[in-house]
This record gives C-alpha cells, sequence and structure tokens, in this order.
C-alpha cells in the first residue's frame, strides 16, 4: 500500500492535467463568458486595495481602471471591425444581414466606449482651448505617472539612465502635460510613440551627440537630454510651442535647459562634422 501511494504522488501533474483538460472543454461548451459581474466587482475591488496599500488614492485609483476599462471596450470595438464578412455560400441577402448586424454592434461598442471614457474623465469629451487648460484640469499625480510610464521605454531606446532629479522630471511633465486638454492627455502615449517614430533617425543623432553616451555633462545647456522628459519636451516645441513656452516659464524651470535642447535639436538636422 505505502508503494502503492508513493506511485501516486509521483505523478500528480499529469494526473491532474487530463481532469483539468477535461474542465476547461466543459466550461467552453456550457458558459463561453465566465466572467459575471459579481465577478468582475471582485477584481476591481481587490485591485483597489492592492493600489490604496501603496499610497495611491481612491480617486485615482478610479481613474486609472477606468481607462483601462474605456481602452478594453475600445480594442473590443477595432477587433469587431477586422472581422471577416459572411460566408459566401450564404447568399446576397444572407451578407447584407451580416454586415448590417455587425456595424450596428460596432456603432453600439463604440458608443460605449465613449461612455466610459467619460466615466473615466469627465463629461468634457470635446477638450477646451489650450489657453485655458491649467485653470480647468490642472495636472495631477496619475498624470505625471502615465507620462513617465509612456516616455522612459521611448528614450532608452536611444540613450541611457542618467542622473539628472527625478523631482526636476516631474516638474518638466507637469509643464508638459499643461498644454494639453484632459481627452489629449489620455492619448498622449500614442502621440508620444508617433512622434518618435517619426523623428527616429533625427533623434539617434541628436542622443549620440548630446545624451549621456556623448562628452556632455550632465550639468550644463544640454541638461534635459539627460533625462526621459526631453522626448517629451520635443513633442511638445513641435506640437504647441507657444503654450508650452507659457507653461516653461510658469514653472520657474531653467530657460537654458529649454533653449539648449532647441539648439541641440535644430543641429541634429545637419549630418555630423
Amino acid at each position: 500500500m505505502r508503494q502503492k501511494s508513493h506511485v501516486l504522488l509521483k505523478h500528480p501533474r499529469k494526473h491532474r492535467t487530463k481532469v483539468d483538460e477535461e474542465d476547461t472543454i466543459n466550461t467552453a461548451e456550457t458558459d463561453r463568458h465566465p466572467l459575471d459581474s459579481t465577478s468582475v466587482m471582485n477584481a476591481k475591488k481587490t485591485l483597489f486595495e492592492l493600489l490604496g496599500r501603496t499610497g495611491m488614492l481612491r480617486s485615482e485609483a478610479e481613474e486609472l481602471i477606468a481607462l483601462v476599462e474605456a481602452g478594453a471596450i475600445a480594442d473590443a470595438h477595432s477587433e469587431a471591425e477586422k472581422e471577416k464578412g459572411a460566408p459566401d455560400e450564404k447568399g446576397e441577402s444572407y451578407g447584407i444581414g451580416w454586415h448590417d448586424g455587425a456595424r450596428a454592434v460596432g456603432d453600439e461598442l463604440a458608443r460605449i466606449a465613449e461612455r466610459a471614457l467619460e466615466r473615466a474623465i469627465g463629461p468634457a469629451m470635446s477638450g477646451f482651448p489650450q489657453d485655458g487648460a491649467r485653470g480647468r484640469h490642472p495636472v495631477g499625480r496619475v498624470d505625471v505617472e502615465r507620462a513617465k510610464v509612456a516616455v522612459t521605454p521611448l528614450y532608452l531606446a536611444f540613450s541611457d539612465v542618467s542622473d539628472l532629479d527625478p523631482e526636476v522630471s516631474d516638474e518638466v511633465l507637469t509643464a508638459v502635460l499643461g498644454t494639453m486638454s484632459i481627452v489629449e492627455r489620455v492619448g498622449y502615449a500614442g502621440r508620444l510613440e508617433q512622434f518618435t517614430e517619426s523623428h527616429r533617425e533625427r533623434l539617434a543623432q541628436l542622443y549620440a551627440r548630446y545624451g549621456p553616451r556623448s562628452r556632455i555633462a550632465v550639468h550644463g545647456r544640454y541638461s534635459l537630454l539627460h533625462s526621459p522628459t526631453s522626448i517629451a519636451v520635443l513633442e511638445r516645441l513641435a506640437a504647441a510651442p507657444s503654450a508650452f513656452r507659457t507653461e516653461w516659464e510658469h514653472a520657474e524651470l531653467p530657460p537654458a535647459w529649454l533653449e539648449g535642447l532647441a539648439t541641440a535639436w535644430r543641429a541634429s538636422e545637419a549630418p555630423p562634422g
């Protein structure tokens, strides 16, 4: 008996695998959507608890989770639009009905995604003039953290991490985000990625000449090139130069940093000397 028990314990994983596969198949056949509303709410509450333990405010956590939910619906809408049409053998009438039904579902998904985004950022979906951005929608901690997450990997594709004061980086990103409406901030990661992709060769040249891998010291007029925020600053100088310079001055950041980066950016257009 003891040897038999030993044999059973020797292969527990193999025994369970078959059962698990059968359970998975049965679940797929009987219930294709096991995530009921109670289970989803349980997951959200768990996430709130975990984020709260890190010191995040409830309002900040709610905003992040709502943005993820809105994004998931938007992704579902995009995926639905990629679906193939009706089978050819079903006939023309069937195909017309298929197309109309798919369009109706897609339109409704788009409306649901818009409502989810409104819940995340408020009803100001149409945005507002840039000169009123600071007064109406102050830049919050979550805004800055999202911008950091977006810009850091883009920067590391061209340069190395340097020792520029992280607090200064927060101040720079606050000035950057101050030029945008709340809706623009939601899509800022995508805007940064597009900017970087459009100027990849020029950015590589810029950081090779003036970044941490060059002989340029971290303290000086090219200091921003030692920070991931430099990509964010360059994007703003291209997209909203006047508004950004106003925000920069309002934040009392060193004018030499901004002018140094602008000078280096212009010089990066020329081939190496």
